[in-house]
């Protein structure tokens, strides 16, 4: 059931580097892997944290974005693909933290996804976080 969940959020809209958005317009925007463009282990993990955020369990979809996190330092792979990802599960934990009201760490991972990648999703998210939180 939740791989199928998460199969069915994955195949919403595309992005490059194979990941999907979702959530509204003006809503932060959480991102997973497609099916079948990553090691399981890793779309697991990505996707179960995006899965956790939209299922309001903040402190498993933290530890779940930093599995992700750490699964892709060691991920083989074109090097912009890899770190566009990176910046993907950078912004997903960022937005877990934000949720889970630890704004100092949510808007670090936000940041420093955004310094990876300048993502259009990312900047959206960043910006997101800095009007609630007014900064």
């Amino acid at each position: 059931m939740k791989l199928t969940l998460i199969k069915t959020i994955a195949l919403g809209s595309l992005l490059t580097c194979s990941a999907a958005a979702m959530a509204g317009g003006s809503d932060y925007k959480l991102m997973v892997i497609e099916q079948a463009t990553a090691p399981q282990q890793l779309e697991e993990s990505f996707n179960g944290c995006a899965l956790n955020v939209k299922s309001k369990n903040y402190a498993e979809a933290e530890a779940i974005c930093t599995k992700a996190i750490e699964l892709l330092k060691v991920t083989k792979g074109r090097k912009l693909k890899v770190r566009e990802l990176t910046s993907f599960a950078l912004s997903n934990r960022g937005i877990s933290r934000i949720k889970a009201k630890n704004d100092t760490a949510g808007l670090a991972d936000l940041y420093e996804a955004t310094q990876i990648s300048n993502n259009t999703l990312v900047s959206h998210n960043l910006t997101l976080a800095k009007e609630d939180l007014s900064l």
